[in-house]
């Protein structure tokens, strides 16, 4: 599915002056993407030679395997396919779609490309699920006794990294690029919080914009600009065997048969020539400090940094492994290998995006070549248009908290992403460490209730208490069925659920982001950021929208006015926190300043939630005295909070917001008088499902850039009368049309199946969208989910199909909200 969001129609600023640092696969396809924009100064500086430069593009087997869990990366892969493919240098080919096969020799595998199937047809991509035999055909060498059957994916292929790069080079070089090698950079001019310019040891090149494309050296480049870049290099093994009986390929065509994936021992194979390519993810992490990697050469040759000496003792296990699933192998010998390094995250995604640290200075790093391409039309696009077209919230450099920045944190979990590169991981499958890194006041009070914790953010956030198994019921048991469903899922999330719904329950939001903004022009600031009417009576709050350039829903907030000049905003993630920085008036009219870490929420919610407050409290909670969305500074025992009067869970109920030094107190004593009214400690898994009865959307999730509020459904959370605000011109088109897809919500008409997103949803047995968010629902018996479908899809009534595992289940499109529609229980 195509974003529909049309783009931004502003004044358009002189062309900048751009350099790019680096000429890899990423540097050469951004200078063309630049340069198809009309941006033609711009300058590549490349310490190596071109355009086989000594990074990790150089020595780049070239497997591109477009399905990914990430809507994003699929849609960069298949650019990045759809363009190299177009692509060629002096009549020698770029990209080969020889197709991929992904070998499955364990149950749990088997499963798992049935899921990837539904993944790549969710995002667009071909696929098909074959036997055992049809795996032999594709790959003769292949021990079908030892194979349960494969992932085909017809597209997928080889690309010729350095190549390709050439390719583009040339294309941006014919509308005005220059590409220079041999320049080393040595320092990043900057002044007044903005880049100037790059310094090498051959001169100085001034520049409006800088982009670090330097692979593994961007943390190095990074550092001169006085910007972190969470990246960890690391090694990873490659090997060519010597010839093979039955592999034969001319030179120029080098492969025939599909890239083979053998994940259950995180092994890779390609051919080369009459040789097989073995690349390997089971040994140990091997980080790779700088200072070790030695200066590129003077010429390009196979004695390039990136390729470090091979060490045989790390790849004996994979040899075993690769004779085992490839008997023929037992009569080659590995002739030679090398340990190449290249990039990895904290996550395992890509840094991307213009650094608040210092304007005007760009990362497009730790990208492979499987998406680069893709990611490259991204930063061109956000540079020269304001906004990429396809989202990349994943990918953004801002994704990370503070506190994930350290570089023990990058360090432990770069390593751990390596190791988790072939792995089966679970969606909800939290890190294993650094934990725990953050935690809220009542973090051992929940400990002591048995809490189950994941991992956002850096934060422990409680899923499901084992103190409330008293209250499981036998229908509760039965929810979820599936084992991989069953994963990070208890029976106490539909049981605490309930409680909600019946009774009153404490749900710790701390996690939750809060700002603070102030000053004369704080309205003013806010009312251009969003889209709803914030202009209300001190005391008010609102529920809005954020939206880029192009009317694309970049993320919801809740605003509290307190004062005059006085704010509370609750936001979503730290990339809300560095596009309100970014617009911040320049005369500082208005401050913004981050609460979260000093201050801490608890959600009391449920019929009873007034019960357990107002005893609690000398001032007037009643629906009269204290409306629903409205904010007040109460006291509660001895505790001063902040109460606003919201329910993300569709009932009654207030979020109570205090300092990190008065939460425990806060919690101990609403626990305290919620002994008698049977109150309960809830979870995350809780909350989902209660948010998705009431249609509750997620940012992120359930709608990101691509979507305009009206696909979304949040059409009333806009108000075009208002004055103008960032992103108004095109979502008022957008209101003017009839949405072509919408945010549509589905129960599953089995009440014993469920899904977890990401599930293709099928119309007339083809997929036509696919599923954002989904939970079992107490309250109604069933799988509720939500999709994106065509708007003659989603209309309530229609019969369609979640595919969960290769396996269709019916659904039927209802109408939302599915609970208390009239929110009579909100407001009483």
């Amino acid at each position: 599915m195509t974003a529909s969001v049309p783009p931004p129609r502003t004044h358009r600023p002189p062309r900048p002056r751009v350099v790019i640092i680096g000429a890899g696969i990423v540097g050469c396809a951004l200078a063309d993407e630049l340069t198809a924009r009309g941006l033609h100064d711009v300058t590549v500086l490349e310490q190596g030679p071109l355009f086989a430069t000594g990074g990790s593009s150089s020595h780049a087997p070239g497997l591109v395997f477009a399905t990914n869990p990430s809507k994003t990366m699929t849609e960069f892969a298949k650019y990045t396919v759809a363009k190299y493919s177009r692509l060629d240098l002096d009549g020698r080919w770029c990209f080969r779609a020889v197709g991929g096969l992904e070998a499955a020799t364990t149950p749990q595998r088997w499963d798992d490309l049935k899921r990837k199937l539904g993944l790549a047809r969710s995002w667009g991509v071909r696929a098909e699920l074959v036997g055992p035999d049809e795996c032999a055909r594709m790959w003769p060498l292949l021990d079908s006794d030892r194979v349960l059957g494969g992932l085909y994916t017809p597209d997928d292929g080889l690309a010729k990294a350095v190549r390709a790069g050439e390719a583009q080079a040339r294309a941006a070089t014919a509308r005005g690029a220059a590409f220079l090698d041999h320049h080393t950079v040595v320092g990043v001019e900057r002044d007044g919080g903005r880049v100037r310019g790059v310094v090498t040891d051959r001169g100085a090149f001034p520049a409006d914009v800088v982009v670090s494309a330097a692979g593994f050296w961007g943390p190095a480049i990074g550092r001169m600009a006085g910007v972190a870049v969470p990246l960890l290099p690391l090694a990873h093994q490659y090997a060519f065997t010597a010839p093979v009986e039955g592999v034969e390929n001319p030179p120029e065509i080098e492969a025939r048969r599909p890239l083979l994936r053998h994940q259950d021992r995180d092994l890779y194979f390609r051919e080369h020539g009459d040789r097989i390519g073995i690349g390997s993810y089971a040994h140990r992490p091997m980080p790779v400090h700088l200072a070790d990697v030695a200066e590129p050469g003077a010429e390009a040759s196979e004695d390039m940094p990136s390729k470090l000496e091979f060490t045989p003792a790390d790849f004996d296990p994979s040899w075993r492994d690769s004779v085992e699933l490839l008997p023929a192998l037992a009569g080659s010998t590995i002739e030679e290998g090398f340990n190449g390094v290249f990039s990895f995250t904290p996550d395992g995604m890509p840094l991307l995006g213009e650094s608040r640290a210092l304007r005007g200075f760009w990362l497009a790093e730790a990208v492979w070549v499987t998406h680069s391409a893709g990611a490259a039309r991204a930063v061109a696009e956000w540079i020269a248009e304001g906004r990429p077209s396809t989202d990349v919230h994943e990918c953004d450099v801002h994704r990370f908290e503070d506190a994930q920045l350290s570089p023990a944190y990058v360090a432990d979990r770069g390593k751990q992403s390596f190791v988790e590169v072939y792995d089966v991981v679970h969606p909800a499958q939290p890190i294993e460490g650094p934990r725990p890194l953050r935690t809220s006041p009542f973090y051992q009070r929940e400990r002591d209730l048995g809490a189950f914790f994941l991992e956002g953010g850096g934060w422990e956030r409680p899923h499901w208490y084992t103190a409330n198994a008293p209250l499981v019921r036998p229908e509760d048991e039965g929810a979820v069925r599936d084992p991989w469903a069953a994963r990070y899922h208890s029976p106490l999330v539909c049981a605490e659920a309930r409680a909600t719904r019946e009774g009153v329950a404490l749900y710790d939001m701390t996690p939750l982001k809060r700002l603070e903004v102030s000053g004369p022009g704080a309205l003013a600031f806010l009312q251009r950021m969003t889209t709803n009417q914030l202009d209300r009576k001190p005391g008010g709050v609102a529920y809005t929208l954020l939206l880029d350039p192009g009317g694309g829903v970049r993320s919801d907030l809740t605003v509290a006015r307190l004062d005059e000049d006085f704010f509370q905003v609750a936001v979503s993630s730290s990339l809300d926190v560095e596009w309100l920085c970014a617009h911040l008036p320049a005369d500082g009219s208005a401050v913004l300043r981050e609460t979260t870490a000093g201050t801490c929420c608890i959600g009391v919610w449920g019929p009873l939630a007034r019960d357990l407050v107002q005893p609690l409290s000398g001032d007037d909670l009643s629906h009269e005295g204290f409306g629903f969305f409205k904010a007040r500074r109460v006291h509660i025992g001895h505790v001063p909070v902040l109460a606003l009067r919201v329910s993300y869970v569709g009932e009654l109920g207030w979020e109570l917001y205090t300092g990190a030094d008065m939460g425990l107190r806060l919690w101990d004593t609403l626990w305290e008088a919620g002994r008698g009214l049977g109150a309960v400690a809830a979870g995350r898994g809780a909350f989902n499902s209660l948010r998705l009865e009431k249609g509750y959307r997620l940012a992120g999730t359930d709608m990101t850039t691509e979507h305009d509020p009206y696909e979304a459904g949040l059409g009333f959370a806009v108000r075009l009368d208002k004055g103008d605000f960032i992103g108004r011109e095109a979502v008022a088109a957008a209101a003017e049309r009839e949405p072509r897809r919408r945010l549509s919500c589905l129960t599953l008409d089995d009440p014993e199946r469920t899904a977890m997103g990401r599930e293709p949803v099928l119309v007339d047995g083809a997929p036509a969208g696919y599923v954002t968010s989904a939970a079992y629902s107490t309250t109604l018996g069933r799988t509720v989910a939500y999709a994106w479908l065509p708007a003659e899809a989603g209309l309530p009534g229609t019969a369609v199909e979640v595919e969960y595992f290769g396996e269709p289940l019916a659904a039927t499109v209802a109408a939302e909200p599915l609970f208390d529609p009239q929110m009579a229980r909100i407001r009483r």
